[in-house]
């Protein structure tokens, strides 16, 4: 570029975007801008799954001793642990989304929330599937009233209540703010779940793991659990942004078609 003088003049080049805007994570809120983003996250997430599971499957049945007192059926710690953390956690989050969306109004918070309790739901149910089968040898019985386990089943029967009111419900906005208000009513049961062997006078043994004690059990053991912990966490969120992506083509159709009221 030349100027009247005949000298040589760079071009102007366009102002750089502030870095406060270029990493301004809020703008991922918009379903349109965190589609790619989940797009993206998808296939890194369902390979560190994998690769977090093969690893804590090995650690747990391969290279982790025999209990002294309950042999090899411990094992399923192995399965029913982070199973039984994640339910918990899963539900946390899925409620912090719904007061988001309560709160601020944000869509993609109740898409997040729809996409979440179905995972909750199966690991809530893998928690208790694998607590019976560890408990018929080491209670003697599949199945007792006790605290914790009659929290946990209460757990389940609010995710699928909460499927199930998304589902019976068929205006959209109704249904998010619904689904909302029972997802944030129902978070007052996760401390019940958790301290419930604290509280009351459960046969379900205490915590193994303690953020302010050492583990009750052998490094390797301990090392297992977390491996298939951190699996979980992986799967969790790379099937939460695959449904999550799903949820927002179907709102957006609902959107730009809506159903007549009756």
């Amino acid at each position: 570029m030349t100027n009247r003088s005949g000298l040589h003049t760079p071009p102007i080049a366009a102002p750089r975007e502030p870095a406060s805007r270029r990493w301004n994570w809020l703008a991922y809120a918009s379903p349109v801008r965190f589609d790619p983003l989940a797009r993206k996250l998808v296939p890194w997430f369902g390979a560190a799954a994998l690769m977090f599971l093969v690893a804590g499957l090995y650690v747990g049945f391969v290279v982790a001793p025999t209990d002294a007192q309950q042999g090899e059926v411990y094992r399923i710690i192995f399965l029913h642990v982070p199973a039984a953390w994640m339910s918990m956690f899963i539900y946390l989050v899925m409620a912090g989304y719904c007061a988001l969306a309560l709160v601020l109004h944000t869509r993609l918070s109740s898409m997040m929330a729809s996409a979440l309790a179905p995972t909750g739901a199966l690991f809530t149910a893998i928690a208790l599937w694998t607590g019976a089968l560890w408990g018929k040898p080491t209670w003697g019985t599949w199945w007792v009233w006790d605290a914790r386990l009659t929290s946990e089943l209460l757990l389940l029967f609010l995710y699928l209540g909460f499927i199930a009111l998304e589902s019976a419900i068929e205006d959209p906005r109704r249904a998010e703010r619904a689904c909302a208000v029972l997802g944030v009513v129902g978070v007052v049961n996760i401390p019940v779940i958790y301290f419930s062997v604290q509280w009351w006078n459960t046969l379900h043994q205490g915590a193994s793991i303690s953020l302010t004690a050492a583990p009750s059990m052998a490094m390797t053991m301990l090392l297992g659990m977390l491996l298939m912990t951190l699996a979980c966490w992986m799967y969790s969120i790379c099937v939460a942004l695959i449904r999550v992506r799903c949820i927002m083509r179907e709102r957006a159709d609902d959107d730009l078609n809506p159903s007549t009221p009756a």
